[in-house]
């Protein structure tokens, strides 16, 4: 498995040039696997396949998804990088809205540690910019947990271009999370400049489109109750239609080059930057084998511009978030 360099302050953070998002084994993609089990194996198998960047978050499940990856991956610690998440406000089970406040960040980064077997949590990420917390004191708290030994990296989730900078001025923020496939661009116009200008990498989540861009999912598929695509708006089955066209092409494209479309999807993705790691979401071998074979597929740059020029053109029916979910976010 290639790997790949997030950030450049202190040699950056090196993992390989895939990693895995965990969310899905615990919560948002349909009925949870109740194999326990099977999901330890998964896991370990993920790293024989070569992943070595694994995320979670504490608000993920709450908490279970955690629990998970740190019993899967605790005697596999030494060959893998951790990545986690604060920010939330969590109450009775729920998350109930934001809070970065320094004694909650250290509260979380404790919490993650003992449910992910750990004494370093690799990558500490706030997963979402609380408006009620200066970001200049959730860097600086989280400064101190790295001058503690505790946490190695920090970086932030869906957080806008100004706050990008506010945070780095006070602690080197070495990767933002952020949405980022060929169906979801925003973060091109001013986030990825100053990414590039700071020397931060970038994370994208739901690279695939939450699976719409691997051709298995149209406007026939019902998603089942507690599937998070049921509350998106991009998902409805008019949108599904509608972007049914871009999908298509990937289709057209990935036969040209002997691939999947996921794997042309992911193509196209690691070609835009060298310091972008996606961390795709799967819960089979099978799955995750495709798409770490992405990381070997030399995309010619016809069928790259095709893509470009074709998004473009048929541009993308529906919003990412609800505006509930989008308010939460600094693009």
């Amino acid at each position: 498995m290639r790997s790949r360099t997030l950030g450049t302050h202190d040699g950056g953070l090196t993992v390989s040039a895939l990693g895995l998002g965990c969310m899905g084994m615990s919560q948002s993609f349909g009925p949870n696997p109740g194999d326990r089990d099977a999901m330890i194996a998964f896991l370990r198998g993920a790293v024989e396949q070569g992943v070595t960047l694994f995320d979670t978050a504490e608000v993920y499940g709450p908490y279970v998804n955690e629990e998970l990856v740190g019993e899967a991956l605790e005697p596999l610690r030494d060959r893998v990088v951790l990545a986690t998440k604060f920010g939330w406000d969590i109450r009775d089970g729920k998350m109930v809205g934001t809070d970065s406040r320094p004694e909650q960040i250290r509260r979380v980064a404790d919490a993650s540690l003992r449910r992910l077997q750990t004494d370093r949590i690799d990558l500490f990420y706030q997963h979402r910019v609380d408006p009620d917390v200066p970001i200049e004191e959730v860097a600086g708290t989280v400064a101190e947990l790295v001058a503690a030994g505790k946490v190695a990296h920090f970086g932030l989730s869906e957080a806008g271009a100004a706050t990008i900078r506010r945070a780095h001025a006070v602690h080197p923020v070495t990767a933002l999370q952020s949405e980022y496939s060929l169906w979801t661009r925003q973060i091109e116009t001013e986030i990825l400049p100053t990414l590039d200008e700071l020397g931060i990498g970038l994370v994208p989540f739901s690279p695939l489109g939450k699976g719409f861009l691997t051709g298995t999912v149209d406007a026939a598929t019902e998603f089942t109750e507690g599937d998070i695509r049921r509350r998106i708006p991009r998902f409805t089955e008019e949108n599904r239609v509608a972007n049914q066209a871009l999908v298509d092409l990937l289709a057209e494209v990935a036969t040209g080059v002997d691939a999947t479309p996921a794997q042309v999807a992911l193509a196209w993705l690691l070609g835009r930057r060298p310091g972008l790691v996606p961390i795709p979401g799967t819960r089979r071998l099978t799955r995750l084998a495709e798409n770490l074979a992405a990381a070997e597929l030399d995309l010619p740059a016809g069928d790259r511009e095709s893509l470009d020029a074709a998004a473009e053109r048929l541009g993308i029916a529906g919003e990412r978030y609800s505006a509930e979910m989008q308010a939460m976010t600094g693009l």
